[in-house]
């Protein structure tokens, strides 16, 4: 088959590898669609230990299922693996897994013409989803339980509260298009790239402002922050933004320089909750609301060949692209 394979810091080589073999209770996947997700950019800058070349990245797959109950039915993956006994498995919490992995890792991943992975990782793709959007499950679902778990601490309803998202990636932007469908009061977007900041206005759903500008919103003025950019001086935007009595939720993971206002979180009672990935029904939920059309057209996802991922890479790390999200064609 072809694939995309990472093979050095910054180097990424499109050629011939060995089909993969499904081990027992695994299917086989033929990939129709696979977004490039910002864990698989920190791997590409060398920044991820755990992802260690020659490796065939991607985790934001859809494609058809060759073989198993969903034998030649389009589907969408869960790239999340776990062991589905643990006490956390067993309460719904199978992102909390002690022992998950995850495709893309240690587990050759989607940037390729076939993929493996546990058949009950499988969910159906409805008649008249297109696969580039499908594809956009995996990120949606994590957005959507970043807010899921501020909803449960908050003291007001969206519906009366003010947001703030930093960052206009694909996880910043779905999540304001998650707090717009969940009729949040007011929603303002924080992004530094200006071709990012355009394309998140053309979606209709925030108001967009430049951090690094002059023109700046109030202080303690948010009744939640999302955080999906994950790096100190986001951190330390989140920590001033957030009013007392707030609700900090952090999804990124850029890096851990300090940033977070440890004591001011501390005065006001400002609550922080740190996100991973998601459970199965914020799997289902997002496809759900990408399909019924709740996060709108979706028309700033870009698809480009797989054969072409390499410059696709390139132009991620140049900021040469105003999509929030490319999505490789095998």
């Amino acid at each position: 088959m072809k694939a995309l394979v990472y093979t050095a810091t910054q180097e990424l080589i499109f050629r011939d590898e060995p089909d993969p073999v499904a081990d027992r209770q695994e299917v086989t996947i033929k990939v129709e669609a696979s977004g490039i997700c910002g864990s698989d950019m920190h791997a590409y800058h060398g920044h991820d230990e755990r992802r260690i070349p020659p490796l065939i990245l991607g985790h934001e797959a859809a494609g058809i299922a060759m073989d198993g109950q969903y034998a030649g039915q389009r589907v969408v993956l869960n790239p999340l693996v776990t062991c589905g006994v643990c006490a956390d498995c067993r309460a719904g919490r199978s992102n909390l897994c002690p022992s998950r992995e995850i495709i893309g890792m240690r587990h050759a991943g989607a940037f390729a013409q076939y993929v493996t992975i546990a058949e009950r990782n499988l969910i159906a793709v409805p008649d008249n989803l297109d696969m580039v959007n499908a594809s956009l499950m995996e990120p949606a679902a994590v957005s959507l339980h970043s807010i899921v778990l501020a909803e449960k601490v908050m003291h007001r309803p969206l519906s009366e509260s003010s947001a703030l998202v930093i960052g206009g990636g694909a996880i910043g932007l779905l999540a304001a298009l998650f707090l717009a469908q969940k009729g949040t009061a007011r929603i303002l977007l924080s992004e530094t790239s200006p071709s990012r900041r355009k394309t998140v206005e053309k979606t209709g759903c925030c108001e967009v402002f430049d951090p690094l500008g002059q023109r700046l919103p109030a202080e303690s003025g948010f009744d939640l922050v999302v955080d999906a950019v994950g790096s100190g001086a986001t951190r330390r935007d989140a920590s001033r933004y957030a009013r007392q009595g707030g609700v900090i939720t952090h999804i990124g993971l850029q890096d851990n320089e300090p940033g977070l206002d440890i004591r001011r979180l501390t005065l006001q009672e400002i609550t922080f909750i740190g996100n991973y990935t998601y459970t199965h029904t914020d799997l289902q939920a997002a496809l759900n609301a990408i399909a019924n059309g709740g996060l709108g057209a979706l028309e700033w996802v870009e698809a480009r060949p797989l054969a072409e991922g390499a410059r696709a890479f390139r132009d991620i790390h140049d900021n040469a692209t105003e999509a929030p999200k490319i999505v490789l064609l095998p």
